[in-house]
C-alpha cells in the first residue's frame, strides 16, 4: 500500500516518484528562460515550479526538463513507504539547513547518523533522511504573488532565494513586524509559504525609480541597441551621474557624447537598457545591531607573511629583517588589526570559521592557485586578500566560477573587473572627481594654481571641468597678480592648489591670507601633501584658511576608535598605525557583513557602514565588481581641529 508524501521545497527524491500524468506537462528549458517567465508562460506560480522541480532553485539550465501542473488542477505526488531516504552533503549545506529542507529536527537526523556528531556533515558524504509518512495534496492553481485578503494584508508567496530582509524591505516593515505578523517564520524561511503583510500604515510595495524613455540613437550607440533615458536634475554633475546611475563615465559619455560639452539641465541621456535609477544615498547601518548567526559562514585571509624567505635568508635575522622590510611590517600591522577584529567577532558570537594563509607574494608571483586547489577554497564565503592588485585578480578570476567574493583590501589600482572582485579602496581618480563634485555644488568661484611641472592635473581640469579658472604662471613663476584678479567678492572662493615646491605654497598662502579680509577663500588641495607637513608650513596659516582635503579616514574622535586604540595599546604594546586600523576595519565590517539576514552581496547594495576610520560605500560598476566609495572630505578649523566638510 502506496502512501502520500508531504511536497515541500526540495523534499522529494524524483527518482523514486510516481505522478498522475494528467495533472501535469513537461517543459524543455531554453536559453535565457527563468522560472518566472515559465510560469506566466504556463499560468501558474513560481513556487508551483518550485515545489515540483527542486533542483530549479540552483538555476535553470538549457535542456533542463521541468515538470508544469496544468491549470487547477491537484497534482498527487506519491512515495513508496519507506522509513528513510539518502541525501548527499553538498558544500556549505548545514544540519539546521537539512532539518528545514526536509521538516525533519536536527535530533531526528543525529539519531539516523550516529556518526553526525563526532564526524560532522562532510562534503560529499552520504546520509539517511528520516522520512514522515503523511499525505498531502499539491494543488496548482494561477494566483498572484500579491493577493489581498483585507483591508489591512496582504498575502505574499515566498518564492526561491527570497529572505526575511528582502521581504521586509519590499514591503517597507521591520523583520519584527514580519516575524509578528507570521511567527512560523522565526526558525527560517520556507518556499511557498503564504506570508501575512500588515499594508495598514504603509504602502504594499516600494515604487520602483521612474524611468523616462527615449527614442533609440544609432550613433549614439556603442554599448546597447535599445535605450532608457534620464532627465538631467539642476546642479547635477557628470560625477555625480556616474555614481547615481552606477555606470562608469567613460560608458556615459560613450552613450552620449554630448556630455563631452558639459552636463546641462534638462538633458536626456541615454542609458543602458533596463538602468535602474537611484534617487537617494544609502542609509548609513549599525550592522552589529542586525546580526543573525543562523548560518555559519567562512571567511578567508590571504596575507603576504613570505615566511619561506624569511626562513631561507642567510643573510639577515628576522629581528634586522623587520626593521628594513616595510613590505612585511605592512603585513604584520595589518595581520595585527585583523586580529583585533577577529576577537571582537568572538565577543559578538558571529557564527564565522576563518582561516590565514600565506599567500607567497610578490609584484609578479604568488601561491594563490596552489592554496585554493589544496585548500577548497572554492566552498568559503569570502577572500580577503592578498595585496598585490594583481594577484588580487587572479584569486578573483580562479573563484569566479564559484562565485566567491574577492576583497582587495590596501591596493588603489584597477585591472580586470570581475564580478566577483570588490574594492575597498577608493581610486585618487574618484576622490578627485568627488571633490570638484564638492566645489561645484557650493555655486562657487574656483581658481586652480596647478604648477606648470604637474601636467596631469592641469590636463583633467581642462578636459573635465571648463568652469575652473587656471592662475596663470609667467617664465614658470607664479604670479600673484594674476592670483588676486581672479578672486570673487560676495561668493565662495575655492583655490585648489597642486604644487611640491615649498616655497610656491608659502607664496600662494601669503597671497590667499592677505587677501580674507575682502573675499571668502578656502584653500583646497585634491590629494596629500606631505609638504605641508614640513616644518616650513605654518599649521595655523592652514587653519586661517580653513584648508579642504580628501582623506580615507577620519579622526580618531568617537568612543569606538578611542576603544580600539586602548586595547590594541595593551594588547601591541604601541598604537595602531593606519595600516592596523585598516586591518581592523576591513576584516571586521566583512565579519559584520557576512553575519547578516539578508545575503552578503545585498549588504554591499544596501548598506553605508563605518568603522574606527574607514568608510564602506560600495557601489556596483558598470554592472561588474563592487567599489568602495567611502571616504571623508576634511578641513582645518581656525581653532586647529580637523572636521568633516558638509
Amino acid at each position: 500500500m502506496k502512501k502520500h508524501l508531504l511536497v515541500f521545497a526540495s523534499f522529494i527524491l524524483f527518482s523514486t516518484a510516481t505522478f498522475a500524468q494528467d495533472n501535469f506537462i513537461k517543459h524543455t528549458v531554453e536559453k535565457g528562460e527563468t522560472v518566472t517567465k515559465i510560469a506566466q508562460k504556463y499560468k501558474v506560480t513560481p513556487a508551483n515550479i518550485y515545489n515540483l522541480n527542486p533542483d530549479s532553485q540552483n538555476g535553470l539550465k538549457p535542456d533542463m526538463v521541468l515538470l508544469i501542473p496544468k491549470g487547477n488542477g491537484a497534482i498527487i505526488i506519491e512515495k513508496p513507504d519507506t522509513n528513510t531516504k539518502t541525501h548527499t552533503v553538498a558544500a556549505k549545506e548545514t544540519l539546521y539547513g537539512l532539518s528545514k529542507l526536509y521538516n525533519v529536527s536536527v535530533e531526528e537526523i543525529e539519531k539516523a547518523n550516529q556518526n553526525l556528531k563526532t564526524d560532522g556533515l562532510k562534503v560529499g558524504s552520504t546520509i539517511a533522511i528520516p522520512v514522515k509518512n503523511e499525505t498531502v495534496t499539491v494543488v496548482a492553481k494561477t494566483e498572484k504573488k500579491q493577493d489581498k485578503v483585507s483591508k489591512n494584508t496582504t498575502i505574499h508567496q515566498v518564492e526561491a532565494k527570497e529572505t526575511k530582509y528582502s521581504i521586509a524591505k519590499q514591503y517597507d516593515i521591520s523583520i519584527e513586524e514580519l516575524e509578528q505578523n507570521n511567527p512560523e517564520i522565526k526558525d527560517g524561511l520556507q518556499i511557498g509559504f503564504r506570508l501575512k503583510i500588515p499594508t495598514n500604515s504603509k504602502t504594499t510595495t516600494k515604487q520602483e525609480d521612474k524611468i523616462v524613455e527615449v527614442p533609440a540613437k544609432t550613433d549614439t550607440q556603442p554599448l546597447k541597441t535599445e535605450k532608457v533615458g534620464y532627465v538631467v536634475q539642476p546642479k547635477e554633475t557628470l560625477f555625480g551621474l556616474s555614481r547615481k546611475l552606477g555606470i562608469s563615465k567613460e560608458n556615459l559619455i560613450k552613450l552620449n557624447p554630448e556630455l563631452n560639452d558639459g552636463v546641462k539641465e534638462g538633458m536626456v541621456l541615454n542609458l543602458p537598457e533596463n538602468e535602474r535609477i537611484s534617487n537617494a544615498d544609502k542609509a548609513f547601518a549599525d550592522l552589529s545591531q542586525t546580526i543573525n548567526t543562523s548560518n555559519r559562514k567562512k571567511l578567508t585571509l590571504l596575507l603576504p607573511f613570505n615566511i619561506s624567505k624569511i626562513q631561507s635568508d642567510t643573510v639577515n635575522s628576522t629581528s634586522s629583517r623587520l626593521k628594513k622590510d616595510k613590505f612585511l611590517n605592512m603585513t604584520l600591522d595589518f595581520y595585527s588589526g585583523a586580529l583585533m577584529a577577529i576577537d571582537s567577532a568572538k565577543i559578538l558570537n558571529l557564527n564565522v570559521d576563518i582561516k590565514i594563509f600565506d599567500s607567497q607574494e610578490t609584484k609578479n608571483s604568488s601561491s594563490i592557485a596552489t592554496i585554493i586547489q589544496q585548500n577548497q577554497l572554492q566552498e568559503t564565503d569570502l577572500v580577503i586578500g592578498p595585496f598585490y592588485q594583481s594577484n588580487v585578480e587572479k584569486t578573483a578570476g580562479i573563484l569566479a566560477k564559484n562565485n566567491v567574493h574577492v576583497m582587495s583590501p590596501l591596493s588603489k589600482e584597477t585591472g580586470i573587473s570581475y564580478e566577483n572582485l570588490i574594492q575597498t579602496m577608493p581610486s585618487a581618480e574618484y576622490m578627485r572627481d568627488a571633490m570638484f563634485d564638492y566645489m561645484n555644488s557650493k555655486a562657487a568661484n574656483i581658481i586652480g594654481v596647478i604648477d606648470p611641472k604637474k601636467l596631469s592635473t592641469r590636463k583633467y581640469i581642462q578636459e573635465n571641468h571648463k568652469n575652473v579658472k587656471l592662475a596663470s604662471f609667467e617664465g614658470g613663476n607664479f604670479s600673484s597678480e594674476n592670483l588676486k584678479s581672479q578672486l570673487m567678492k560676495n561668493q565662495k572662493n575655492f583655490v585648489v592648489m597642486d604644487t611640491e615646491n615649498t616655497y610656491m605654497i608659502k607664496m600662494i598662502m601669503n597671497v590667499l591670507i592677505a587677501s580674507m579680509a575682502d573675499y571668502q577663500i578656502q584653500l583646497v588641495i585634491l590629494e596629500p601633501n606631505e609638504k605641508l607637513d614640513s616644518d616650513e608650513i605654518v599649521t595655523a596659516n592652514l587653519a586661517k584658511l580653513n584648508l579642504l582635503y580628501p582623506s580615507l579616514a577620519r579622526e580618531k574622535d568617537s568612543p569606538e576608535a578611542q576603544i580600539f586604540e586602548r586595547k590594541y595599546k595593551e594588547t601591541n604594546k604601541v598604537f595602531p598605525n593606519q595600516y592596523a586600523t585598516r586591518g581592523f576595519d576591513v576584516t571586521f565590517d566583512a565579519l559584520l557583513r557576512l553575519s547578516q539576514e539578508q545575503p552578503f552581496v545585498e549588504t554591499l547594495e544596501t548598506a553605508t557602514t563605518e568603522q574606527v576610520e574607514n568608510k564602506f560605500d560600495y557601489e556596483r560598476k558598470d554592472g561588474k565588481g563592487f567599489n568602495n566609495d567611502g571616504f571623508y572630505i576634511l578641513y582645518f578649523d581656525t581653532d586647529l581641529s580637523v572636521k568633516v566638510a558638509n
